[in-house]
Formats: C-alpha cells, sequence, structure tokens
C-alpha cells in the first residue's frame, strides 16, 4: 500500500470510532423540563443516567409514604428513561444510591433488591444531608446502551 492508501484508511477509521463514540442527549417527554441536565446521555454502547428521585411522573411532587413507595418511584423513573433510551434494567452495571438518611438503608435495599432479583449491578450507597425537593433518595446509574 502507498503512503497516502494508509493515511487514508487510518483517517476514515478514526472517523468511525469518533463518529462511535458521539455524545446524544436522551429526553424523557414532559421530564425536566427548565432543568439544566439531561435525562442520560449515551456515548457509544453506554447510558450515563442523571439522578432519579421518587417524583410522581410529569411533576415535581415526590410519591407519599415513605421511603419504601419513594425508592419505587425513584426505580420506576429510572426504567422509564432506560426504556426511552432503548435499554433496561438488565442492562445497568452500576448504580450509586443516596440516601438523606443512611437509617432508610434497610427499606430501600429491600425494594431495590426487588428490582433486580438476579446479576444485580455493581452499586454504592452514600448517606447526605439533604436531597432535590426533600427527597429520602436518589439513584443514578450508569448501563449499557441498545446494541
Amino acid at each position: 500500500m502507498r503512503v497516502s492508501t494508509v493515511a487514508v484508511l487510518l483517517a476514515a477509521c478514526a472517523a468511525s470510532v469518533a463518529a462511535a463514540q458521539e455524545r446524544q442527549v436522551i429526553s424523557v417527554p414532559g421530564a425536566l423540563e427548565g432543568l439544566p441536565f439531561s435525562a442520560a446521555v449515551r456515548v457509544g454502547d453506554m447510558l450515563y443516567l442523571s439522578g432519579q428521585i421518587g417524583i410522581l411522573p410529569d411533576t415535581r411532587r415526590i410519591v407519599p409514604g415513605g421511603i419504601g413507595p419513594e425508592t419505587r418511584q425513584t426505580l420506576e423513573n429510572i426504567r422509564q428513561v432506560l426504556t426511552v433510551a432503548g435499554s433496561s434494567l438488565e442492562r445497568v452495571v452500576k448504580c450509586t444510591v443516596f440516601l438523606a438518611d443512611i437509617a432508610d438503608y434497610a427499606q430501600m435495599n429491600e425494594v431495590y433488591a426487588a428490582f433486580f432479583p438476579s446479576q444485580p449491578p455493581a452499586r454504592s450507597t452514600v448517606a447526605g444531608s439533604g436531597l432535590a425537593l426533600g427527597a429520602r433518595v436518589e439513584i443514578e446509574c450508569i448501563g449499557l446502551a441498545s446494541r
């Protein structure tokens, strides 16, 4: 091969890799309007989800009932983002759980386990001094995009 042919092939390969790594914003209709972040961003085969809290769909109101119902709604909101992105809970590889109070760990964990019954993703859980909108739990995830 001539040098110019090799250079053209290398440039084509580099362009192909760059295109595969482009950033694609995932939007959920009716959610997050007016907020300065995206529901998720896809880069290559990876999905990076923003933290979700237990708000009722199309509102900014936390579901009533405490940590159990709030964790359930949070995970349903995550499921919705993944579905819009063409993925699923089974393709989640890492979650970070933020709790307003570490005393809620056991109840959160019980609900969380029902959403990931086998081969759960890697996970970290931390407690802080407060979450958006007075939420008791926030969960962010990283997952595999659809093939």
